[in-house]
């Protein structure tokens, strides 16, 4: 059984967009970067993925500085690598060449084996009538299963 430590979520990914594949990515990471993000303190709210030169590259991905890092910090914001399959990333290149496809990362974690890794999926952008109808589905299957609930009792 994979056993994984979600440390950062990115919950508005499932709303904003349609998620098509979910792929599993390792992230380049420095040694106080790593540290940083088991405190938990990283941010992927406004990041993205591109494909570039034949490789995988996470924009806006925000680490916070180690606090005892010191002159091994680096550049919170700065562009990471991450790690696919070459086939992986060939499928990529021809699902966001289509129109309206995109990278957005879902969540990091940490594996069993105490690696970080992050959650990528290529995702269609949502309409505000999606977004709209999402929610009035959720509300609708909330006051279902309250209603049963309370005739169960």
């Amino acid at each position: 059984m994979k056993q994984k430590k979600i440390i950062v979520n990115n919950k508005k990914a499932r709303h904003d967009y349609f998620i098509e594949e979910v792929y599993e990515a390792g992230i380049v990471l420095t040694g106080t970067e790593i540290k940083s993000i088991r405190q938990g303190k990283a941010n992927i709210k406004e990041s993205y993925a591109k494909i570039e030169h034949s490789e995988l590259i996470i924009h806006g991905m925000h680490i916070s500085p180690y606090e005892q890092g010191n002159r091994f910090n680096v550049d919170p914001l700065r562009p990471r690598k991450l790690l696919l399959h070459k086939r992986e990333i060939r499928k990529l290149i021809g699902l966001t060449t289509m129109k309206g496809l995109t990278l957005i990362p879902l969540n990091i974690f940490i594996n069993e084996r105490g690696l970080a890794k992050m959650e990528i999926a290529v995702a269609r952008g949502k309409k505000q009538y999606d977004k709209r109808d999402d929610i009035a589905k959720r509300d609708a299957d909330r006051k279902m299963q309250q209603a049963v609930k309370k005739y169960v009792r």
